[in-house]
Parts: C-alpha cells; sequence; structure tokens
C-alpha cells in the first residue's frame, strides 16, 4: 500500500495534507465512464425521433423513454451500494458494472427495437453496480474530517464533465458521419478505457478498496480513530433524516437539470439558429473535425450537450478557489446554504430560457447565446449542489450505511429524472409557460432549503 494513502485512510494526516494518487485514478476512471453516459444521453432522444436513423417516435414518447431510462439508471446505485457494503466490495462492483455498461452500450449499436430494451436494462445494472460505489471510494480515500473532501469531490466532479464535455463532441461527430448506432459503440469503447484505467493502476484506490464495515462495533474498520468531531456527537437517525430532507429537496434540480437532453436538446436543434453566431459555428467545426459545416450551419441538437460540462470545466476551480478564500476568514457558507444558492441560479437559468422563448415564440429560432447564458447559470447552480451533496452524504451518513445513503442520493436524482418527463407538454404548451413554471419550481424549493437551515445544521453541524 502507498504510503501517503495508507497515512490518510488511516487519519494521521501530514502536516502538508495532499491529495492522494487514487483520486487521479477514480477521476480518470469515472471521466470515461461518464463519457458513455453522456454520449448515450445527448444522442438518446433525437435517436428515438428521427425517421431516417432511429425509430421514427413521437416527441412525447421518446420523452417518456428518456425519463424511464434516467429514473432506472439513477434508482439502480440504491441496490448496487448495498450490494458493495455487504458482499461484493467497491472493486468488485466497480468491475462488475463496467463489464454491464460496455455490453449495453454495445447493444443500442444493434437496428432492433428489442436490443434497445435490452440494452437499457443491462446499462441500468451496470450503473447500480458502478455508479455509487466510485463516489464511495473518493470520500474513503481521505480520513474523517480531512479539510480537502469537499474539494477532492469538486475535482471528481470536474472529471465527470470532461467526460460529459467530449462525449457529445464526438458523438456529433461519429453521428453525422456514420448514423448514431456507431456512434452508441463509440461509447462502449470508452467504457472499455476505463476499466483498463481502474485495474490498472489498482494498487493507488486499494486502500478504499479495503475498507470494510465492522457490524458488531458500528465502526468503519480501516480509517483509525480519526479525530473528533461534532457529527459524530449527532445520533445516527438524526443525521439520516437530515440526509433525507436534503434529497427530497433537490428532487425538483434534477427534474430541471435533466431537461438537458430532452426539451433542451429539442430547443437546440429545433428552435436555435447556429448561423447567428459565426464564432461558436466555427468552433462546432472545429471540434468535429469538419463535420459540422460552417457555410451550411448543419449543427444538431446532440453538440449543445457540450455547454453544461464546458461551464462547469471553467467554473469549477475558480468557485473551488473562491470557497477556499471565504474558508480562510470563516466566511464560507454552509453547504444546505450553498444548495439554496444553486437552487436561485436554477430558477435564474429557466427565467432567461422563458425569456428566449418570447423573443422567438414557438417556432421561431433564436441565438445560441440564450441557451449558453442559461447553462453559465444552471451550471453554476450545479457546483453548488451536485458535488456538494456527494461531498455531504460522505460527511453526515453514518458509516455503517455510507454506501447505501450514497445510494439514496441517486434515488433522490431518479426521482427528479422522471419527473422530467413533464417534457412531454413541450410541443403542447408554450416554451415560455413552460419555462417559466420550471423556474417557479426551483424558486419554491430554494425558499424551503432557507426555512430549513436552522434545524438542518442542528443535525449536520460543521458542514
Amino acid at each position: 500500500m502507498d504510503t501517503k494513502i495508507a497515512t490518510e485512510v488511516s487519519g494521521q494526516t501530514s502536516p502538508r495534507e495532499r491529495h492522494p494518487k487514487g483520486l487521479t485514478v477514480l477521476f480518470a476512471t469515472e471521466m470515461w465512464e461518464r463519457f458513455g453516459f453522456y454520449s448515450l444521453q445527448a444522442m438518446l432522444a433525437l435517436y428515438l425521433r428521427s425517421a431516417t436513423q432511429g425509430l421514427g417516435w413521437s416527441t412525447a414518447h421518446a420523452t417518456r423513454l428518456y425519463s424511464t431510462y434516467l429514473m432506472c439508471v439513477w434508482g439502480s446505485p440504491l441496490i448496487g451500494g448495498w450490494v458493495a457494503d455487504r458482499f461484493t466490495g467497491y472493486r468488485g462492483a466497480i468491475t462488475l458494472g463496467g463489464i454491464f455498461l460496455a455490453a449495453g452500450y454495445f447493444l443500442l449499436s444493434l437496428p432492433s427495437v428489442s436490443a434497445l430494451y435490452v440494452a437499457i436494462a443491462v446499462l441500468v445494472v451496470g450503473n447500480g453496480f458502478f455508479k455509487p460505489n466510485v463516489s464511495t471510494m473518493v470520500g474513503y480515500l481521505y480520513p474523517e474530517g480531512s479539510p480537502l473532501k469537499d474539494s477532492a469531490f469538486s475535482i471528481f466532479y470536474m472529471g465527470i464533465n470532461l467526460g460529459a464535455f467530449t462525449a457529445p463532441i464526438v458523438a456529433e461527430t461519429v453521428s453525422q458521419r456514420f448514423g448514431f448506432r456507431p456512434a452508441f459503440s463509440v461509447a462502449g469503447l470508452g467504457m472499455i478505457i476505463s476499466m483498463l484505467i481502474f485495474w490498472g493502476f489498482r494498487r493507488w484506490v486499494v486502500a478504499a478498496h479495503d475498507v470494510v464495515v465492522d457490524r458488531s462495533s458500528n465502526k468503519q474498520g480501516g480509517t483509525g480513530p480519526g479525530k473528533a468531531s461534532a457529527i459524530n456527537e449527532v445520533p445516527d437517525s438524526r443525521r439520516i433524516l437530515a440526509l433525507v430532507v436534503i434529497f427530497a429537496l433537490v428532487i425538483v434540480f434534477w427534474m430541471i437539470f435533466y431537461q438537458s437532453g430532452s426539451t433542451l436538446t429539442y430547443w437546440a436543434n429545433d428552435n436555435t439558429d447556429w448561423t447567428r453566431s459565426p464564432v461558436i459555428l466555427h468552433l462546432a467545426s472545429v471540434l468535429t473535425l469538419g463535420t459540422v459545416k460552417p457555410d451550411l450551419g448543419n449543427v444538431s441538437g446532440v453538440i449543445s450537450n457540450a455547454i453544461n460540462p464546458f461551464w462547469i470545466i471553467v467554473l469549477t476551480f475558480p468557485l473551488v478557489t473562491f470557497w477556499g478564500h471565504l474558508a480562510k476568514r470563516g466566511l464560507e457558507p454552509s453547504t444546505p446554504t450553498k444548495m439554496a444558492l444553486g437552487m436561485v441560479l436554477t430558477a435564474g437559468s429557466l427565467s432567461l430560457m422563458g425569456l428566449a422563448a418570447l423573443n422567438g415564440g414557438n417556432d421561431g429560432k433564436v441565438s445560441p447565446w440564450w441557451l449558453i447564458g442559461a447553462y453559465a447559470l444552471l451550471s453554476t447552480g450545479e457546483l453548488m449542489l451536485s458535488p456538494m451533496g456527494l461531498a455531504l452524504v460522505s460527511k453526515v451518513a453514518p458509516p455503517r450505511i455510507r454506501g447505501q445513503m450514497m445510494g439514496g442520493w441517486f434515488v433522490a436524482t431518479a426521482i427528479g429524472s422522471k419527473l422530467s418527463v413533464i417534457g412531454v407538454y413541450w410541443e403542447v404548451w408554450k416554451h415560455s409557460s413552460f419555462f417559466f413554471l420550471l423556474a417557479t419550481f426551483a424558486l419554491v424549493m430554494a425558499a424551503a432549503l432557507l426555512l430549513l437551515l436552522r434545524p438542518l445544521k442542528k443535525a449536520m453541524p460543521g458542514v
């Protein structure tokens, strides 16, 4: 075992504590796995709607399947975390997940409705094993109370978004030249790369893999005594209840966020005139190796899925630095406060899209800068919600059920994902009304979080 990792896992931090090498391994593993996931997300709804390259479904039918797929994908980690906690261990679960995921992407390349449903089922199982356990392993690379854990999850989250940014660009390139189905196979290749990295450098994450639960004493084995912290004095039941409240409140965020693969993709495909921004069009042409022609403007909605991860990559380190600057002065807001601010920004994002819809109408086309600006706000809000939530679970959940509680975070994501089915009204309501309604939902949840700040802080002291 690497000395540095052993020291951190034992709870004895060095005078100049640094991030362990295992974070780099898990960063790359997750990046390539997310490459596959976001390749599929960028293409799925448009593939289902396409009469030439896909299945020719209606927009409403495609949106229903998209939301159901996301619900199952994000719900499956609850079971996968439980299996890893009790039977397979984290490394074994991740390996099983990788095998299933690669198989699922390759199955999608088959021109059959039956293959589509089998592939989705296989992908759901694979994600259940893979997703919660990579996140849990990141948490176990650090001792309890480590000040580096928040920044570790933000860095890890940027790895997710590197894969998410690359995926739509590659998907656009391959689908423009060869069609949707070969592009699904490329997602499978990304999953194979993920597994090669995970196993090729597994010695750097063996410490996190070896952490086990001592159920007889209800303590976490392998982490050592660590430093006493206020959270350890809070009964498990109050900690679990506080997390459940957070899970319930962020459901609305995920309902809004996952419009990215359905209604926001439809908007980018049908209501955005990419030729109005020659700079963006030229950049798209460069990134897709000339597949997108600047003179024709043949940009599909697929590539718009790269906008959100682009902003995440650009904003992550400045935001981490900003929180660190505030922390040194004792001014850093609590995690629940950050999450409430994230909901306000989410509301602003959808309000901007509502204004775009008023500017262009349901059938008119507008500049891509409306979508880019909305994603800038949404992405900033996301950085205050998603990585913060992952870190919150890692710090607040009782060690004996940490994997399951990480799965609970993904169940909240699952419910929100299914609620993204509100997109079936995309062709029924005015687009402006659709966006303003979602903005209202976000504001209501922000208000609820602010009202609950005091009891949440008592249940989660120090976070």
